[in-house]
């Protein structure tokens, strides 16, 4: 197994880890992050994603707000979570998903089709 090298990226210490010693070391990457370093991952010596801390400062603000965004339109945090990820009010997040065409009202079928029988519209056939 290849030994983890240490490189430095504008003052901040990026480990390099080696992909099949990726689970080994999940809980370093973490630690890393939360002391807003950097981590690159490896396979066959090439660099395959680079973990980078959320916190403000380390990602421009662009890059986390695009990221928020992305995680609230494929469902998988709350629009409060997407929010304090952009480092913005509910309503500030709201007004941005809305300018990139994102619904913030997800409404399924059936929540839709009993919206539908309050207002008397019945279900066609």
């Amino acid at each position: 197994m290849r030994r983890m090298k240490l490189e430095t990226i504008q003052n901040h210490v990026m480990k390099t880890f080696v992909s099949r010693a990726l689970r080994k070391h999940a809980g370093k990457m973490i630690r890393r992050a939360e002391e807003g370093r950097l981590s690159v991952v490896t396979s066959k010596g090439e660099p395959v994603f680079v973990a980078v801390p959320m916190h403000a400062g380390v990602l421009p603000e662009e890059v986390v707000t695009a990221l928020a965004m992305r995680l609230f339109d494929e469902e998988r945090v709350s629009l409060g979570m997407a929010a304090r990820m952009a480092g913005l009010s509910v309503g500030e997040m709201m007004e941005v998903l809305g300018r990139h065409g994102i619904a913030v009202i997800r409404t399924g079928t059936d929540e839709l089709q009993r919206s539908l029988l309050d207002f008397g519209v019945t279900k066609p056939g």
